[in-house]
């Protein structure tokens, strides 16, 4: 760590930035914790380069932002949770494009490294695309969870193809039991864990420009190639041998509980496919990697297309120019500004160049090997689509598609939403 903290302070003497010290604003989504986390990274920034920080959180941040951006009161660098936000204050003239061959940093450094650069990349006030957002904090959806002692009793083995995974669900079945916990309950939220699926299913049966053109709306809601997504999801969701409770059960589930299933004795079900951060809903005292573990939602072996990543992360931009802001951007991209967080808990990161022994817990460190081992990454199709249809019509429509209805009229119906806010 401390020698490259002094490659870092020998780096920003090199460009400068220790001569031009200022104090560098930053406005993001964390409190509590997660505060005093960023504030460590942001110490070790101050310590490289001579400039001062102050760091302010905010649980309404999607809102302040806004209001300071246009008050002309923004923060010089601001943390944004998800790139729609970023993509639209681009385009409004509040950011600031990242300083020239940022991108080829990006993929030279980030695995999927061509993904990162257009996630970060937006339509300017000028009409012409530039890289304004950086990538730095980022969490895994791909996942499959599993007891692996339930595995070990059955003698199943762990899946790295989906072709091995839909045989492993046969087999399960076979065998007299069921392969998945599947739930999409979740209050006035219910049917967004079956959007995560379809996503998902995106990536693995299309290339990704495809699933681009579909979170755009290019690729429309009820083309076939959408459609026959969301029946990859329902090969699972909609089997009633594959689903504890069968298919009928899947929504009225709460996400919460569904994975309970996998540690019943006998157990209900083998396997749940959910995001880093369902261990919170595990029963108390579970020990993941020894009573609970996981594997990466494999890809078809017989499609080509690589070993994709569906996630989130949070995305940095500039909101208030100054050259202390350039170099806070900067520093992100130095090792010791990623493993600063890493030795601390709830970090991945896509950046190649890190020390993954620095990690503070092994699953983190499992979690963050699949995010290096991903050939494309893409955020969450969801949360990029208008709020009427990504937290709306998209989760009432799988509700319904569990629930029997066929595949083309759903998507005929989100389509048509979609349509109506144009």
């Amino acid at each position: 760590m401390k020698h490259s903290l002094y490659a870092g302070v020998a780096a920003f003497t090199l460009i400068g930035g220790v001569a031009q010290a200022d104090k560098v604003t930053v406005f993001g989504p964390w409190l509590g914790p997660d505060q005093e986390n960023v504030e460590k990274v942001l110490d070790g920034f101050a310590a490289a380069t001579g400039h001062e920080y102050s760091y302010v959180g905010s649980d309404s941040f999607e809102q302040q932002i806004r209001i300071d951006a246009e008050a002309g009161s923004a923060p010089n660098v601001a943390v944004f949770p998800q790139p729609g936000l970023a993509s639209d204050m681009a385009k409004a003239g509040f950011l600031t494009p990242l300083s020239e061959g940022t991108a080829d940093w990006i993929r030279d450094n980030y695995a999927a490294g061509q993904s990162w650069v257009d996630l970060g990349t937006y339509q300017g006030p000028d009409g012409q695309d530039h890289l304004y957002g950086f990538f730095y904090k980022v969490d895994v959806k791909s996942l499959v969870w599993f007891v692996p002692e339930n595995f070990e009793d059955a003698g199943y083995e762990i899946p790295t193809t989906m072709e091995e995974l839909k045989a492993l669900s046969d087999q399960i079945v076979a065998d007299g039991e069921t392969p998945w916990c599947i739930g999409l309950g979740s209050g006035g939220a219910t049917g967004w864990p079956a959007t995560d699926w379809v996503e998902d299913m995106m990536l693995r049966t299309l290339p990704p420009e495809d699933y681009d053109a579909w979170v755009a709306n290019k690729l429309k809601f009820n083309d076939p190639k959408v459609v026959a997504a969301i029946e990859e999801f329902g090969a699972f969701a909609r089997n009633d041998d594959y689903v504890a409770g069968g298919a009928g059960a899947v929504a009225t589930t709460d996400f919460r509980d569904s994975p309970k299933g996998m540690f019943s004795s006998p157990p209900q079900c083998y396997m749940h496919r959910q995001a880093s951060f369902i261990p919170a809903f595990f029963p108390e005292g579970t020990v993941v990697g020894e009573d609970a573990d996981f594997f990466y939602f494999p890809a078809y072996e017989g499609k080509d297309l690589g070993s994709p990543v569906l996630g989130a992360g949070t995305v940095w931009a500039i909101t208030n120019d100054s050259p202390g802001a350039h170099a806070l951007m900067k520093y992100l991209e130095t090792p010791e500004a990623h493993e600063a967080w890493m030795a601390l808990t709830g970090f991945l990161t896509p950046h190649k160049g890190v020390d993954t022994s620095v990690f503070s817990d092994p699953t983190l460190k499992k979690m963050n090997d699949i995010l290096l081992g991903a050939t494309t990454f893409r955020f969450d199709g969801s949360d990029l689509m208008p709020g009427g249809v990504g937290a709306g019509t998209f989760w009432t429509g799988m509700v319904d598609y569990t629930g029997g209805t066929p595949a083309q009229d759903v998507a005929d119906e989100i389509q048509s939403s979609w349509d109506a806010l144009d």
